[in-house]
């Protein structure tokens, strides 16, 4: 007598991960999305964001210019495509530099007894300072550019990261294995880098794609206010800053990059819980 309901042939592979793990198919197909049109974005039918025409002004959307034009004539589909570019770039460059600092510092400070009170009363004060206000203090000792809006950006959210690396350290250093390699006589950094980075992994990898997020968000917030990158880079926060004075007529203006930081964000925030959920066991889904 065969079987009333014959098994399921599993799927296997990259598609099978992604079949059983939905949220990270979405989140990370959007993300490659965004990142393809940043990169190829002269393919994408856009003209130079910076070009002027004060005849072609305050346009609306439209067959030609399909989000309309801003109030120096500039091609606004143009400028959102090219500042996806700035929100990328800042985003993942502030995600991997504070990833790397924060790790560092966590493993020194969770693992070292004498070093924890220290670096950690640092990072303790720097955590007392919203990141926004953080990362406004710092671009005001600095002029306006990419690379000082991501160096701001990191040190504000090192803290955060350091410590949640500190608290995965210091449940592994309980654990018998540590236990019994300092026991053997095994030299500190041989036992950080062989028993504990590994296990920081997963978490620290969850933990850079909400930064990124965040990230992308406080650099829109910086250059919305004038504090972020310089005018004449096309980026989300700069258009909606220039396009706020017109926004009760020509609300276009600021909707279009809007609607693409928002999109993009959450396509992050997606990708980071999927992988959450996919590697932390207590919450991976079991059939």
């Amino acid at each position: 007598m065969g079987d009333i309901m014959p098994p399921v042939k599993a799927r296997r592979g990259i598609w099978g991960f992604l079949y059983r793990n939905p949220t990270i198919a979405i989140g990370g197909s959007i993300v490659l999305l965004m990142v393809i049109m940043a990169v190829f974005a002269p393919l994408f039918w856009t003209v130079d964001p910076t070009a002027l025409a004060p005849a072609r002004r305050t346009r609306e959307p439209s067959a030609e210019y399909w989000f309309g034009t801003d109030m120096l004539g500039r091609d606004v589909y143009s400028r959102v495509i090219y500042g996806a570019r700035v929100s990328l770039i800042v985003g993942f460059s502030v995600a991997i530099c504070a990833s790397i600092i924060g790790l560092t510092i966590g493993l020194v400070s969770g693992f070292v007894r004498w070093a924890d009170s220290i670096v950690m009363r640092v990072m303790d004060g720097m955590m007392s300072i919203p990141p926004i206000l953080l990362a406004i203090a710092l671009m005001a000792l600095t002029r306006g550019s990419v690379q000082n809006v991501i160096i701001a950006i990191t040190i504000a959210e090192v803290p955060r990261v350091s410590r949640l690396v500190r608290g995965v350290v210091l449940s592994l250093r309980e654990q018998p294995y540590v236990d019994a390699a300092v026991a053997a006589g095994t030299r500190t950094p041989v036992i950080i880098w062989r028993h504990i980075l590994p296990n920081t992994i997963a978490p620290m990898t969850v933990q850079a794609t909400f930064i990124c997020a965040s990230a992308m968000i406080t650099e829109s917030i910086l250059s919305f206010i004038g504090a972020g990158t310089p005018p004449i880079i096309p980026s989300w926060g700069n258009i909606m800053a220039e396009g706020r004075a017109l926004w009760q007529v020509k609300p276009y203006i600021v909707f279009f990059p809007a609607v693409f930081l928002s999109i993009t964000v959450l396509a992050v925030n997606m990708l980071g819980d999927g992988l959450r959920d996919t590697l932390d066991p207590r919450m991976a889904k079991r059939i």
